[in-house]
């Protein structure tokens, strides 16, 4: 039986964002044998010959942009490539899988909240109750404190928040850009520059050892090429059969993707505070999905 546009977009964005999801596993991986900024400048200087490789071969082009457009692609790596990437890797070092996986799927109610006290915008009633039900579902993941290694754990819940706000002005700072920039171009610019910046920093953890642990070095290639690439391009495919509204929604299987592979590879347990967290940050995405039914696709990365 022959398959729809539509549905093959469906498909597109389902699996990109199942592979989005796949990261947190990924980075769980990778912070138990690499310090975050050198495993953030492998991942770049893995995922940017691919990028480059994909402009020349569709003859993609960045604009010319002016020197404001600059300071905001700058300012978009620091945040959305290095400090999303680092900033995972070093909470999941603290947390678990499972806790950070629900803790993605904040991110458009983080980001919402961003615009709300950076650039003054004014939320609705749905918006302002969607942040409150996500905010009590990241709460009630972090609120066994009699877990011995509670405190750890709740200093990476928090740095992977922090990871998820980076995301969030990314996003944000994106939309303050003069001069639209295309997808492709836009990654790979994010790409080089991530590289630049995660190779600079990854010299505060010096000296590195050359016993990298083979598990490690394969899930950063993955995470390279598989949902940095492969994510990127099976996104922009779905979107572009699919109304922005209803791809914006598919971005709820992040979590969830993120939440079944911690437990399924990694073998983390599942408790009732974490069930009801995921629940609720799954109602507010799904509220705050039914107050933007004409807004565009959300942009994903990897």
């Amino acid at each position: 039986m022959a398959i729809s546009k539509q549905q093959l977009g469906y498909l597109y964005l389902a699996t990109a964002m199942v592979l989005v999801g796949s990261t947190v596993t990924a980075s769980k991986i990778i912070g138990a044998a690499l310090p975050p900024f050198t495993a953030t400048a492998l991942r770049f200087a893995i995922a940017l010959p691919c990028f480059a490789l994909l402009m020349a071969v569709s003859g993609a082009r960045l604009p010319r942009l002016a020197r404001r457009d600059w300071l905001l692609l700058t300012v978009q790596a620091v945040a959305g490539s290095v400090g999303y990437t680092t900033l995972l890797i070093a909470g999941l070092q603290r947390t678990s899988a499972v806790d950070g996986g629900i803790i993605l799927g904040t991110l458009p109610l983080v980001t919402a909240a961003i615009a709300v006290l950076l650039l003054g915008e004014r939320p609705g009633k749905p918006a302002v109750a969607a942040i409150a039900l996500a905010a009590f579902g990241v709460w009630l993941m972090s609120g066994d404190v009699a877990e011995p290694d509670a405190q750890g754990s709740l200093a990476g819940n928090a740095l992977i928040v922090g990871a998820v706000a980076c995301e969030g002005l990314f996003i944000l700072l994106n939309k303050r850009l003069r001069t639209p920039v295309a997808p492709l171009a836009l990654s790979t610019v994010m790409a080089a520059f991530g590289l630049a910046f995660s190779a600079a920093a990854s010299l505060m953890e010096a000296p590195w050892t050359l016993a990298f642990a083979p598990d490690a070095v394969a899930a950063i290639a993955y995470y390279a090429l598989v949902p940095t690439v492969g994510g990127f391009l099976l996104w922009y495919a779905g979107a572009a059969r699919v109304p922005g509204s209803e791809a914006a929604l598919f971005t709820a299987l992040a979590p969830l993707s993120a939440v079944m592979l911690a437990a399924g590879l990694l073998g983390e347990p599942l408790s009732a505070m974490q069930i009801a967290g995921m629940g609720c940050v799954l109602g507010a995405v799904m509220l705050l999905g039914g107050t933007r039914r004409s807004g565009p696709a959300a942009p994903t990365r990897g």
